[in-house]
């Protein structure tokens, strides 16, 4: 039961991940106000890789 448990949160921080990704565009436009949204829309997309691969991790180790 413990394993599914550790198994779906990292499924699920694998998708926040790359959600991030996905979207990082949308959300520099939506959340941050300044005018260098190119810098801050690949700081997003790295952040996004970087919590896809901690959940790939929880769910390797998990398993």
């Amino acid at each position: 039961m413990l394993q599914a448990i550790g198994i779906l949160i990292g499924v699920l921080i694998v998708l926040l991940g790359i959600i991030m990704i996905y979207d990082a565009r949308i959300l520099t436009k939506k959340f941050f106000g300044f005018g260098d949204q190119n810098d801050a829309s690949s700081g997003l997309k790295i952040l996004g890789f970087i919590i896809a691969v901690v959940g790939g991790l929880i769910i390797y180790f998990v398993k």
